[in-house]
């Protein structure tokens, strides 16, 4: 849910109102609903502020690709704040913000790629998507430790072969800011 307030003008600004960073909820598992999140993040002006909280299991790697993509072409200038879970492919978006928050309850699990389909597919079409997907995931990790500012050994020693990783382990690790709610 997006949502706008008004606050005081800053010293010397003429305009009659400044506005709140745009709030938007990236919650469920990506897929076909990231259209209504790719609209919120328009909603932002090119390198203007947001805060994205996230409270996901991931899903499609291309839809958090697709985040990822927006929030750096448009320069977004997102604060990323995990409010539950932020798992597999709604990493990546977090990842992008330029300011992670985390509570000691958060957790993240970091895997490798995984791929399905429930399709009956031709074998040829099967080892072209084994191809295609080996070639991604040896790419994510990458990918992971850029957005992260961090060593690809630290992303692959939580993706391989999988493991839950607290709010309070991304905070020690230097990738995230550790907030108490109590």
């Amino acid at each position: 849910m997006a949502k706008k307030k008004a606050i005081e003008p800053a010293e010397g600004d003429t305009s009659d109102e400044k506005e709140d960073p745009l709030e938007i909820v990236i919650a469920g598992e990506f897929g076909e609903s990231c259209g209504e999140i790719y609209e919120k993040l328009l909603d932002v002006p090119v390198g203007g502020e947001c805060t994205l909280y996230f409270d996901s299991p991931g899903g499609s790697s291309y839809a958090a690709i697709g985040l990822v993509s927006l929030i750096r072409l448009r320069k977004i200038e997102a604060t990323g704040i995990v409010i539950g879970e932020c798992s597999s492919a709604a990493i990546w978006p977090f990842a992008a913000c330029r300011k992670r928050l985390v509570t000691p309850w958060s957790v993240m699990l970091f895997h490798p790629m995984r791929w399905q389909s429930d399709e009956n597919i031709p074998v040829t079409e099967a080892a072209e998507w084994v191809r295609h997907y080996h070639q991604l995931n040896s790419e994510m990790d990458s990918l992971l430790a850029s957005l992260f500012r961090t060593q690809t050994e630290q992303i692959a020693e939580w993706t391989h072969p999988g493991r839950f990783v607290t709010g309070a382990e991304l905070a020690a690790a230097g990738l995230a800011e550790l907030i108490e709610l109590f």
